[in-house]
């Protein structure tokens, strides 16, 4: 009987260790680095806030083959991200091997003259500027369309400033158009162009966009955006109505495909594409903030979780379902 338990607990104890996964950076694994926009960027999340850029959560879409390193920023075009210095920032730390994501066009279009370029010439080149500079440091330049805003008015509102819709409140909407109407023009072209011309890798990021905004409808597409309810959040009381930036559901429906993408463009990023049904992170990374609450979404049955940042007590799980645990970084449970 001894040994019968012994046994028994033995294979408990391999049930256990099965699902528990410890990952770790290797060493000197590639990084891809992303310059762009508000609609990439790393957001403040200090008063629980829900905006978050594709690039913020993109680390969960890949293992530790490959590290992430989000340089986008609210309001940038790609002539203030280097007016500023912050590409220097960037390609000063590139080194042979990397990836960097160029996206930018949301606020090139913009009048403001401090950030306004004009396709065919200035957008261009800028775009042609970063990549040529990346690739003479023997990394590999990746160039992004904008992402879609969500359209589906005949004649957009106009918005000289995408930073001011976090300003704005919600009113509900009147739609006139069942299909997405598109707001860059010319600018959504110009990455493939340049891209074209060098030889460089090109992701269709507005084609992708679209299709998804698209498939998804009017009134479901607004579940990717910052569309707030008045009297829900203490930050946004009065609501807000925002169909250019990401919400946590979002920003992961957007940076899994894009992920997806990358790993078709790209041979050697592929087999470190991953995608899991939930992802924790305490740094606002993932679908949750903390297991106990990527373990209450769960469904009945085997759900797979990746804690991507956090030190976090082993939450209970009830009997009906089973978590496999993943940890990034050679995470693990707090004692």
């Amino acid at each position: 009987m001894r040994n019968k338990s012994f046994i028994t607990r033995l294979a408990q104890l391999c049930v256990i260790a099965s699902a528990f996964i410890a990952l770790s950076f290797k060493p000197d694994v590639p990084t891809i680095y992303i310059i762009g926009d508000s609609t990439a960027a790393e957001k403040d999340i200090s008063k629980g806030q829900t905006e978050r850029g594709w690039g913020m959560v993109l680390q969960g879409f890949f293992d530790e083959g490959v590290r992430i390193e989000n340089h986008a920023v609210n309001g940038r075009s790609s002539r203030s991200f280097y007016t500023e210095g912050r590409w220097k920032k960037v390609i000063d730390k590139v080194k042979p091997g990397d990836y960097v994501i160029i996206q930018f066009g949301h606020n090139d279009e913009k009048p403001k003259p401090d950030r306004h370029t004009d396709v065919g010439t200035t957008f261009d080149a800028h775009l042609a500027e970063y990549a040529i500079e990346t690739k003479a440091k023997g990394a590999t330049p990746i160039l992004m369309s904008p992402v879609v805003r969500r359209n589906f008015y005949l004649v957009p509102e106009k918005q000289d400033d995408d930073e001011k819709l976090r300003e704005t409140t919600y009113h509900g909407e009147t739609v006139n158009s069942d299909t997405l109407i598109d707001t860059h023009g010319e600018y959504a072209k110009v990455a493939q162009r340049v891209a074209k011309k060098y030889g460089f890798v090109f992701i269709d990021a507005n084609k992708i966009t679209h299709d998804i905004e698209q498939g998804m409808g009017i009134e479901d597409s607004r579940k990717l955006h910052m569309w707030l309810q008045p009297g829900i959040y203490s930050w946004a009381p009065k609501g807000r109505q925002d169909n250019t930036h990401y919400n946590i559901y979002g920003a992961h429906i957007i940076a899994g495909a894009l992920a997806d993408a990358l790993g078709n463009a790209i041979p050697a990023l592929k087999p470190h594409v991953r995608h899991f049904d939930y992802i924790v992170s305490d740094e606002g990374r993932g679908n949750f903030m903390t297991p106990e609450e990527a373990v209450e979404a769960a469904p009945k049955g085997k759900s797979t979780v990746l804690i991507l940042h956090g030190n976090f007590k082993k939450p209970q799980i009830p009997r009906k379902k089973k978590i496999s645990w993943i940890f990034f970084d050679n995470g693990k449970w707090k004692e």
